[in-house]
C-alpha cells in the first residue's frame, strides 16, 4: 500500500496556518486517493535528541569504528527515526517560517535522519549522493511577516531555499511547493489565504 507521511513542524495546533493548509491538502488528496495510507508525524511530540553520543556514533560509522554503549543506544534511536521516515513513499511537509528559516524541530529532524547509508552516500571523489530515490514531496511554506516583494525590513527567505536544498541533496527531486505569506500585518491576508487554499487543493489533485 502507498503511504503518505505528513511531517508537521508547527507547534501551534488549530492556530497554525501551515497545519490548516496541510489539512486541506490531505483531505483533498484522500478524496482522490482513498486507498493511500496517511500518517501525520508531529515533530514536537516524538523526536530523539541528536547530542554528543549520536554525533560520536555518526563519526564512528563514517570511520568504520565500533560504538560504545551510549553511542549504540543513540544510534538505535537514529535508525528507528529514519526507518519511520523511509517507510513512506510520499511526503507532505508543513513548514512555518521561524526567524527567516525553519523551526528548530525540523532542523533537528534533518540532523537525526541525515546519516550515511540512510539519507546519503559519500564518495571522496564524487561527493554526496542522495539515497531517497523514487519518492515525492509536497511542501507547504507559510510566513507571518515575510513575503516576496517586501523590503528587507520585513525579513528574508532562508526557509524554502534551505529546505528545498536538503530535499534535493537527499535525492528527492519531485517536489511540489505551496507558499502562503505574509499572513499577518497585511491588508489582504484573507484573500491571500483563499488563494493559498485553492493552490493547495490543486497541488493535492496533481500530486
Amino acid at each position: 500500500m502507498t503511504r503518505l507521511l505528513h511531517i508537521s513542524a508547527s507547534p501551534r495546533g488549530a492556530k497554525s496556518e501551515s497545519l490548516a493548509l496541510a489539512e486541506t491538502f490531505l483531505s483533498t488528496y484522500q478524496d482522490i486517493n482513498p486507498n493511500v495510507e496517511i500518517e501525520t508525524w508531529n515533530l514536537w511530540d516524538d523526536l530523539p535528541e541528536f547530542g554528543p553520543a549520536a554525533a560520536a556514533a555518526k563519526m564512528a560509522v563514517f570511520a568504520g569504528a565500533d560504538l560504545d554503549s551510549a553511542e549504540a543506544a543513540a544510534w538505535r534511536d537514529v535508525i528507528a527515526t529514519f526507518e519511520r521516515f523511509d517507510a513512506a513513499d510520499l511526503y507532505l511537509f508543513s513548514v512555518p517560517m521561524w526567524n527567516a528559516s525553519v523551526p528548530y524541530k525540523l532542523k533537528q529532524f534533518i540532523d537525526v535522519v541525515s546519516q550515511p547509508g540512510m539519507v546519503f552516500g559519500f564518495d571522496p571523489v564524487d561527493g554526496y549522493t542522495g539515497l531517497l530515490r523514487d519518492k515525492k514531496a509536497a511542501v507547504v511554506y507559510t510566513s507571518a511577516i515575510y513575503g516576496p516583494g517586501r523590503g528587507p525590513s520585513f525579513g528574508a527567505d532562508f526557509q524554502a531555499p534551505f529546505f528545498r536544498d536538503w530535499l534535493t541533496w537527499a535525492g528527492i527531486n519531485d517536489v511540489t511547493e505551496v507558499r502562503f505569506g505574509p499572513n499577518i500585518a497585511t491588508a489582504d491576508a484573507d484573500a491571500a489565504r483563499d488563494v493559498a487554499r485553492m493552490q493547495t487543493r490543486q497541488a493535492a489533485k496533481t500530486f
